[in-house]
């Protein structure tokens, strides 16, 4: 996991932690290095950095670390700025699907984004979810139809909160054939 830009270390441990839980076994690791916000991906007028270019620097990131280790990695960035893809208005993260590197953004996942009292363990919580469905993708999951299913698209933080972090039998059952 990398920071891009600036992010809690509290909050990004949480999130390590809850993803080796979600994908048994694996190893996760915060690194040290900090991703530079790119210039170039940062719009103005919508005040919001294009994801694409967040999760380029990330993919960097994983290819860097498998040069250095001699074994493929998946990177995961976490940013605390507001993303959008071309078409959305928003979005929580991104993905390559498959591939190595996912990004998302804490932004929007901050009660306070909307109206609410600072809480922390509910900003965790969503990240967590994000993180896991980011994840997901890079392991070639597509979206769930399943409204509780963490692989369930999340238009809204509503349907991020409906949803679990855990996948549901069916991507369950397609992730475990991926993996093994």
């Amino acid at each position: 996991m990398v920071q891009v830009g600036y992010v809690d270390a509290d909050i990004l441990d949480s999130i390590r932690r809850e993803v080796m839980k979600a994908f048994h076994g694996s190893i996760c690791e915060v690194s040290e290095k900090i991703v530079a916000l790119p210039r170039e991906a940062y719009n103005q007028v919508r005040r919001q950095f294009l994801s694409e270019a967040l999760l380029n620097e990330v993919f960097k990131v994983a290819l860097e670390m498998e040069n250095k280790i001699g074994e493929s990695c998946i990177a995961l960035g976490v940013a605390d700025v507001d993303i959008y893809a071309p078409g959305m208005n928003f979005i929580f993260g991104e993905a390559q699907c498959p591939g190595r590197s996912a990004v998302i953004s804490i932004f929007r996942l901050r009660p306070e984004f909307y109206g609410g009292e600072p809480n922390r363990d509910l900003l965790v919580d969503r990240a967590v979810k994000e993180a896991i469905h980011e994840l997901g993708h890079v392991f070639g999951l597509k979206h769930c139809e399943n409204p509780t299913c963490v692989m369930f698209f999340s238009l809204h933080v509503g349907m991020t909160d409906r949803k679990t972090r855990t996948f549901c039998r069916k991507c369950a059952a397609k992730l475990s054939h991926i993996i093994n």
